[in-house]
């Protein structure tokens, strides 16, 4: 992100929707500085920052009866975060790097973003395993198998069958290491599937604080990047 620019921005905003003495002749009152078209348009950039910056903002909004108070108040608080994160950082925390749920693999951000931004922990994992699920789904060419069966068969050292592609994440040969590491993803597969679908498909009305849940989308993310760097293998050919 342009930290500069995003600042800047949110500046913008923040300045648009300041409420104003009014310098007519005899009209009392304060008026909001911009028009409703321009605050509208600044609005819409405006909260992708926040969405980046400070995410499930939408969920804290409070209510005012004036229109944008909510949105400018969190757009301060955007502005105060970028503005001072080195600082907070240095005097809060231990400087420990930090984990970007924007960089984890495409197929997990993409499926879970929208329900993450709006602070739905739950189902945006829920809908990460889904899209990674299609995904290999994909990869491989199958519809038959799906979950921890798709991902054990793919990950299977076993030579492919029509139909049947596998998933090669290094060179296929008689060494410990290359069956180590497809045993390796086949382990691990099971356990994402065993240990976080699982659970968060059968608990009902259940919600995740927002660390665990990235804690979750970086083991999906782990996975995702293990099978999107595959080459496939079919019957009778390799590719």
């Amino acid at each position: 992100m342009d930290r500069s620019w995003a600042i800047e921005q949110l500046g913008s905003f923040i300045h648009l929707t300041e409420y104003v003495p009014s310098t007519r002749p005899n009209v009392m009152g304060s008026f909001i500085r911009g028009n409703q078209e321009e605050i509208a348009g600044q609005a819409q950039v405006v909260e992708q920052i926040l969405d980046r910056v400070t995410s499930g903002w939408r969920g804290q909004l409070r209510e005012s009866s004036r229109r944008w108070d909510g949105v400018r108040e969190a757009a301060s608080r955007g502005r105060t975060q970028l503005q001072r994160e080195q600082e907070l950082q240095e005097k809060l925390g231990d400087d420990a790097p930090r984990i970007s749920a924007a960089h984890l693999h495409p197929w997990i951000w993409e499926g879970a973003t929208s329900l993450w931004q709006s602070s739905h922990f739950v189902q945006a994992v829920r809908d990460a395993v889904t899209k990674l699920n299609a995904e290999t789904q994909n990869k491989v060419g199958r519809r038959d198998v799906s979950e921890t069966a798709l991902f054990k068969e793919s990950f299977s050292t076993d030579t492919p069958k029509p139909g049947k592609a596998k998933l090669r994440r290094v060179t296929p040969e008689d060494s410990d290491t290359y069956r180590s590491v497809q045993r390796g993803a086949m382990s691990f597969a099971e356990g994402v599937f065993a240990g976080i679908r699982n659970p968060l498909s059968h608990e009902a009305d259940q919600e995740l604080s927002e660390q665990v849940a990235l804690e979750y989308l970086a083991a999906l993310s782990v996975l995702a990047r293990w099978v999107d760097e595959s080459t496939v293998e079919r019957a009778g050919e390799s590719s």
